[in-house]
């Protein structure tokens, strides 16, 4: 009665400190020497079901559980948790002695303290898996096994090595869909691990979702091609579930597994701080090819879309795009003459509207768009304004080389009330920009201080600057506003914005237009690294003050060695001074 006689120890309310160390020493030592300990006990092969017994049924007021134990011990001591762990862990590996609701249901509710800073084993996991598969509809599944759940999205590195408990979030996900509201009930999750502030304070939560819920759709198609897994998939105890095993339930089932994880998606998009690095994830489209294909997933994922495609944020909206040149993104996916496409190109053209008003690279953004016009004429022919904006583009600078293609766009703006009118002011403003190129007018000038971006497009709207190549803008209340006014001037080669307000925004712009610049000064500007990498490209300049601005270090060696050798660069009171 060795064994007992060491659980028993348990019952005593005050242990001297000679047998609480002959307690640690046997109870809490290593695994594998409380496994040689049962052995070699006399009640050994009755050890797993006395313990059974003493977890489950307790004899208060005296007696208190293990677990409980060793949740309240002041011992600082890993084996006061582990080998509990260890020991359950092995129960409950024998899967037949805890079949019943009743009995399953309490091993959780006194399993659930111990994992409060503990990740569960492999034997937990699947315990808690196939609990939430045959009870979806427990009250144990919200209430008990969220923490546990929070603590593994908040941990966890790699569910490659742990894929017991990708299945165990999977099938709690799942769970909670299924009650009643689980749209609702799903939003109170994604709430509850992000966390009442603005910020998630936990920097693995976002990829952990993520990672499970792709892991759960790509699950999901393989099991629709797959007519063997898709026969062996079982059925759960959730609502809409009809019984029987025909094509129709299978299919309906996979489709309510599917929009589970589509609503994860949804409400992780509706947070700002998370809606970075979501785009990021999903920007090599992660999805499988049957995925993109299937139009309930396309319809049902469009908000997740949609919410990145019109964040105000650069580094948010660009994800849409393709990862490089000729992959496709989700703004070629949901285009309008895409087949996934389902609401005549309205999503398309939001993002569209948000690309075109987007700080960086809007000229190189319209260049690819150019390559694929048919769905801006589409687009257009269903009168969406932004496309009759976006083929008035391709035409003012260019980017569309064959005459025969120029007279189709043309035609196409003629169609509608809204394209007749951009084309219109297309015609008027090329009229003034070739009045304004012609030869002629002055070399050089500088505009009075205090002048501001109305003054300039004032100015520049009467005579011809063919001829100007230097303008100084120092100390003048412009703005990055003004850069649409100054790439109309084809000659300019100095460009003085001295103690402006100019920014990224019109450094970028300036950066894909103005290429015969060969002098440039920002000094006491508002431009930071964003902009100053546009400069890389703009191999003409000799001369450069990037001096009090936000350059930092980094961006500094990029320049020197991208730029020519002869350039002078003032970087004083910059990080790189």
């Amino acid at each position: 009665m060795y064994h007992t006689t060491r659980l028993n120890l348990i019952e005593v309310p005050n242990l001297g400190s000679r047998v609480l160390g002959d307690l640690r020493r046997h109870l809490w030592g290593p695994a594998k020497q409380i496994q040689t300990l049962l052995q070699a006990t006399p009640t050994a092969a009755s050890g797993a079901t006395s313990f059974r017994l003493f977890l489950l049924h307790p004899s208060p007021p005296l007696s208190i559980s293990l677990i409980d134990f060793s949740t309240t011990t002041p011992l600082q001591d890993e084996c006061v948790t582990t080998v509990p762990i260890e020991i359950v862990s092995k129960l409950l590996s024998d899967g037949s002695a805890w079949n019943s609701h009743a009995a399953s249901a309490e091993v959780i509710a006194t399993l659930a303290p111990l994992l409060d800073n503990n990740p569960p084993s492999a034997e937990m996991c699947r315990f808690f898996s196939q609990h939430c598969v045959d009870n979806p509809r427990s009250p144990l599944v919200a209430d008990t096994l969220t923490p546990i759940i929070h603590r593994i999205l908040k941990h966890n590195v790699d569910f490659g090595k742990s894929p017991h408990m990708r299945r165990f979030v999977q099938d709690y996900i799942r769970a909670l869909h299924s009650q009643n509201g689980g749209s609702d009930v799903i939003q109170k999750f994604v709430t509850s691990v992000h966390g009442p502030s603005s910020g998630c304070p936990h920097p693995r939560v976002l990829p952990n979702l993520v990672s499970v819920c792709l892991a759960s759709i790509f699950s999901n198609f393989e099991v629709r091609r797959d007519p063997v897994r898709r026969n062996e998939a079982p059925s759960t105890a959730e609502e809409g579930d009809e019984g029987g095993d025909n094509e129709r339930q299978r299919e309906y089932r996979e489709d309510r597994h599917l929009r589970c994880y589509i609503t994860v998606f949804l409400h992780i998009s509706e947070y700002d701080d998370w809606r970075p690095g979501l785009a990021q994830l999903l920007q090599p489209i992660p999805f499988p090819d049957e995925a993109l294909g299937y139009q309930p997933f396309i319809h049902d994922f469009m908000p997740v879309i949609q919410r990145i495609g019109t964040d105000s944020r650069c580094e948010v909206h660009q994800m849409v795009l393709g990862i490089r040149e000729g992959k496709e993104g989700w703004f070629d996916i949901y285009c309008p003459s895409s087949l996934a496409c389902s609401d005549d190109g309205l999503l398309w053209c939001l993002m569209l509207q948000t690309l075109l008003s987007c700080c960086c690279r809007r000229k190189r953004f319209m260049a690819q768009v150019a390559k694929h016009y048919n769905p801006c004429m589409l687009a257009s022919l269903r009168g969406h304004a932004v496309a009759n904006e976006a083929l008035c583009l391709m035409l003012e600078w260019e980017l569309i080389e064959l005459e025969e293609v120029k007279m189709q766009i043309v035609t196409t703006l003629q169609t509608t009330s809204s394209g007749r009118e951009h084309y219109q002011a297309l015609c008027q403003r090329q009229r003034h920009l070739r009045e304004l190129q012609q030869k002629g007018g002055p070399r050089k000038l500088t505009l009075p201080i205090r002048s501001t971006d109305s003054d300039i497009t004032r100015l520049l709207s009467c005579g011809s600057f063919g001829n100007l190549e230097c303008l100084s803008l120092a100390f003048t209340h412009v703005t990055s506003a003004c850069a649409e006014q100054l790439i109309k001037l084809p000659s300019l080669r100095y460009l003085n914005l001295w103690a402006t307000q100019f920014g990224d925004t019109g450094l970028l712009m300036i950066a894909e237009h103005l290429h015969k610049l060969q002098v440039l000064n920002l000094c006491e500007t508002q431009v930071s690294d964003r902009g100053i990498a546009a400069l890389l490209s703009m191999t003409n300049l000799r001369r450069l003050n990037l001096n009090s601005t936000k350059l930092s270090a980094e961006m500094f060696e990029s320049l020197r060695k991208s730029l020519p050798v002869a350039l002078e660069i003032d970087v004083r009171y910059t990080e790189a001074w």
